[in-house]
């Protein structure tokens, strides 16, 4: 398993939240249930790559690719 950012997985692929990075969103993020430990899978890009989608706990949540590359994933 690789270790990478939020970001960068691929349409389909999932990945495990290892981390969040302190930054201005990083409780806005924590909110929303973005928590070490939880898994993720990617949506979708937009066409122009910013925003992405991914389903979190049975919901899905749309970030900005800055938020997101705050993130960081064990890929699955």
């Amino acid at each position: 398993m690789s270790v990478g950012k939020m970001s960068e997985l691929k349409k389909g692929e999932r990945g495990k939240i290892v981390s969040i990075s302190s930054g201005s969103f990083r409780q806005r993020l924590l909110g929303m249930g973005l928590v070490t430990g939880s898994e993720v899978e990617m949506i979708g890009v937009a066409p122009l790559g910013d925003p992405i989608e991914v389903k979190i706990k049975g919901y899905n949540l749309t970030l900005r690719k800055n938020e997101a590359a705050t993130i960081t994933v064990e890929v699955m």
